[in-house]
């Protein structure tokens, strides 16, 4: 017999990611697919995924999303601003195959992910933001994701106002002005007509930019004290941006945390945490 193989799925807004691995560092093939109605976007993830034979899945998705087993709607998304997605049976999708499907949302499969095989390596305790379209945020505490009523909505807690941002509106549909609402990717295109990334290196709105996810990582440390703060996403790949985050979150943090000198660190598995952390959901769901 040969190794077993898994289906991982990163499920985001924009696309899927799929692959086919039987363990971190034997991923046998990826696919993308754009994310567009469910039953073309999950009709397609099903085709792909027949041409082999998988063990067990693991789904990281978009959210929000149901993940309390007693409820006739695990494996749902919820009420999203993704159009014509929220009800989506995610889950159900792969119930075909015959296979264990484990589920959860993809900033906390990411987590895990970093948490096991990245950054997070022997950490106890991990929290994983990623930073783009939207703003979100996963915690592992002893590898195991966390969750409560339904799962951490890191990106919508409240912050202070940059000084030059006084009457400025976010863009967030729900809250307005929470930490989505003022830094993910689309606000920052709404403020200066141009991607951080595309923005001189000396322009104002890479301060700005970090003294909002400066404040997220504080929110973040004060109420669950992670030992590793794993910062992704396309935004946090501008160049210098990590380490303006990491000098204004010193100041703002004033001493008073107890925060190792490298508690925020980029992905250590790169553009794979949420594949590889699907990859550890469905290793999961196959142990029961």
């Amino acid at each position: 017999m040969g190794e077993a193989l898994y289906g991982c799925v990163e499920a985001g807004g924009t696309k899927f990611v799929l692959g086919v691995a039987s363990g971190p560092d034997r991923v046998i093939a990826t696919k993308r697919i754009p994310t567009t109605t469910p039953a073309e976007t999950l009709g397609r993830m099903r085709d792909w995924f027949a041409e082999h034979t998988i063990a067990a899945f693991g789904i990281g998705s978009f959210g929000p999303v149901i993940l309390d087993r007693a409820d006739p709607a695990w494996g749902h998304i919820a009420d999203t601003p993704k159009p014509g997605w929220s009800g989506a049976d995610m889950a159900g999708a792969l119930s075909g195959f015959a296979a264990p499907v484990g589920f959860d949302t993809d900033v906390n499969a990411a987590a895990i992910g970093e948490a096991r095989w990245g950054s997070g390596q022997g950490a106890a305790s991990l929290v994983y933001l990623t930073v783009g379209t939207g703003i979100g945020g996963g915690a592992a505490i002893g590898g195991r994701p966390v969750h409560g009523a339904r799962h951490p909505e890191m990106g919508h807690v409240r912050v202070s106002r940059h000084p030059d941002d006084a009457g400025l509106a976010g863009i967030c549909p729900f809250h307005g002005d929470c930490a989505e609402g003022l830094a993910n990717g689309p606000s920052i295109i709404a403020r200066h007509g141009a991607s951080l990334s595309e923005l001189p290196a000396d322009h104002p709105a890479h301060m700005i930019e970090a003294h909002y996810l400066a404040q997220l990582v504080q929110n973040v440390v004060a109420v669950l004290s992670p030992q590793v703060v794993v910062m992704g996403g396309g935004v946090m790949a501008t160049p210098g941006l990590i380490d303006r985050v990491r000098g204004e979150y010193a100041r703002l943090a004033a001493g008073y945390f107890a925060s190792p000198a490298d508690l925020i660190r980029a992905p250590g598995l790169g553009d794979r945490s949420g594949l590889l952390g699907a990859l550890a959901l469905a290793m999961a769901a196959e142990r029961g």
